[in-house]
């Protein structure tokens, strides 16, 4: 599953390529919106929020009675792309297709999309309004963002640390990849209980990372500096390897199917003890 930092790089892309844009004719091939036309409304932009992407539409000349927004999550499988005037997809993508946006200029489709909803701007809230604060919104100060997902984890403090970074209800935006990197450079192992964790260290630090993966650095994902392959994380992917910082054999224990506290999980022994 695409991580929260991969979506706000997506979101970015979708924004550069089609805000203000009129929309020239739509498909949306979900059952649910089988009948739903957005020809003639205007494209204000995209956004993220954790790992879900809001496409949000003025009305402008189409047929809706306001603002609209077009709620996607990628979850496993999910893609959009955008394709230069003219271009076409592959015909042996179409089956997969689910939208399709045709601007004055760019077309853009979601492809194997499993998620995708159409609501009224001002109703945003019921999709992501059970989600922590997200960790890259600039719009709030860093240490807002800190204090409010070092509360909402609080709450359980029971549980393991890596499950209660996964949970988006806590903070939005980790996903495996991140949380395994995370407990990796804290020291902790992924099943240490939060009430044991020094727990705003380890959420600015999540922010530190992320905000350095969508930066300008054009090095996203890479937790150890180094972009070498098989170098580029600490522990995550590497199981079987020694541990890029003590030798130590790294391990990784397999998800267990419906329950979301056991994820597959990569970590060092001697470097995360507890």
């Amino acid at each position: 599953m695409p991580e929260g930092d991969t979506v706000f790089l997506l979101a970015r892309r979708l924004h550069a390529r089609l805000a203000g844009r009129p929309v020239l004719g739509s498909d949306l091939r979900v059952p649910q919106l089988a009948t739903a036309d957005l020809s003639g409304a205007r494209i204000l932009g995209t956004a993220s929020r954790g790992k879900h992407l809001l496409t949000r539409f003025d009305p402008a000349d189409s047929a809706l009675t306001g603002p609209v927004t077009l709620h996607t999550h990628l979850r496993m499988d999910g893609e959009w792309t955008v394709l230069a005037p003219g271009k076409r997809l592959p015909a042996r993508l179409w089956p997969d297709v689910r939208v399709l946006l045709t601007t004055d200029g760019p077309t853009a489709a979601a492809l194997r999309m499993p998620v995708v909803e159409l609501l009224p701007t001002a109703e945003e809230d019921r999709v992501v309004g059970h989600l922590g604060p997200d960790l890259l919104d600039a719009a709030t100060p860093a240490e807002d963002r800190v204090a409010a997902a070092v509360a909402n984890l609080a709450r359980r403090p029971e549980r393991g640390i890596k499950a209660a970074l996964l949970d988006q209800r806590n903070l939005a935006g980790l996903g495996n990849l991140w949380a395994d990197e995370l407990c990796f450079l804290r020291g902790h192992s992924p099943w240490t209980p939060v009430a044991d964790v020094d727990l705003p260290p380890l959420v600015r630090l999540a922010v530190k990372m992320l905000t350095f993966s969508v930066g300008p650095s054009r090095a996203p994902q890479v937790t150890t500096g180094d972009t070498r392959p098989g170098r580029q994380h600490w522990v995550s992917g590497r199981a079987g390897k020694p541990c890029l910082r003590c030798g130590t054999t790294v391990q990784v224990r397999a998800e267990v199917p419906g329950d979301p506290e056991q994820r597959r999980t990569w970590w060092c022994p001697h470097c995360q003890p507890g």
